[in-house]
């Protein structure tokens, strides 16, 4: 009888946390449709009785290219994006440029960051570029000194990956990453930052993750106890959630992560305070 009453105030517990509206930001979200994509998003969330209290959004993806010698066409969504943001305010815009414009990368780079953009989000395989080339290492390093945050995806599609990623962060060592999904089903790379951190002048502790679908695959599964590790190898409060709508749901992802067994320190962290401390969100 213990036992269930003990299950009973703990579920009453998790229901009065979730009433009590606990803290939610998704780092993660691609309207690819603009201000139509952001109705179906919040219509979405209100189906599954979900509350966000603000989400970093951004216009590329899917349909979207932002390839390399269209800058002007770059410059307009980008435009578009902060615009939307502005009837928004709990919307975080997240832009993009293409690292091989060269000049035209920085120049853009350095318009949006005066306009109040905080994060720039770029895809090795969606826009077709080499982490390791170094026009990618000085558009990094210019988002560094702009204090501006840079979102990669490290969905680990080809091998090496998440090496060129970590060989990125060490030579930026002024600029923050946020390497969304954590490594895909290769996660179990990133350990090597526990070991990192031991290395004198090495490593400069820039790096953060989303755990955007990932999480999803992970939960409930048999490699669920080994994600949760590196969870707390890389540092749960170098973590953030967020959903990669319209490919996952917030709720999806919300599901998968209350899985995970996790504190509630922790979770709170993960689905809010990280992302205020590292993007200053009010």
């Amino acid at each position: 009888m213990r036992y269930i009453l003990a299950a009973a105030a703990a579920l009453w517990f998790s229901c009065q946390a979730l009433e009590a509206g606990e803290p939610l930001f998704d780092s993660h979200v691609h309207l690819w449709h603009r201000e139509d994509s952001l109705k179906a998003y919040e219509a979405q969330l209100k189906a599954a009785g979900v509350e966000e209290n603000g989400l970093g959004a951004m216009w590329f993806g899917g349909p979207n290219q932002a390839l390399e010698g269209k800058p002007d066409e770059v410059r307009a969504n980008n435009d578009g994006l902060i615009a939307l943001s502005k009837r928004h305010p709990g919307m975080l815009p997240i832009a993009t440029v293409h690292p091989y414009d060269g000049d035209a990368a920085l120049e853009e780079l350095a318009r949006v960051s005066a306009l109040g953009v905080k994060v720039l989000k770029i895809h090795p395989h969606t826009q077709k570029f080499d982490p390791a080339d170094p026009r990618v290492l000085a558009l990094v390093k210019r988002a560094g000194e702009l204090g501006v945050v840079v979102l990669m995806d490290n969905a680990n599609i080809l091998p090496g990956d998440s090496e060129k990623l970590f060989n990125l962060a060490i030579a930026a060592p002024r600029t923050k990453f946020i390497f969304a999904h954590m490594g895909g089903l290769n996660f179990r790379f990133w350990n090597v930052l526990k070991l990192a951190r031991t290395a004198e002048g090495l490593f400069a502790d820039n790096v953060y993750f989303d755990i955007s679908a990932i999480v999803t695959v992970a939960a409930d599964s048999p490699i669920q106890q080994e994600f949760v590790w590196t969870m707390r190898n890389v540092g749960t409060d170098h973590i953030l959630l967020g959903s990669d709508y319209p490919q996952f749901s917030l709720a999806q992802n919300l599901k998968a992560f209350d899985h995970l067994g996790l504190t509630e320190g922790e979770k709170a962290a993960i689905r809010y305070g990280n992302a205020k401390k590292l993007l200053g969100l009010k």
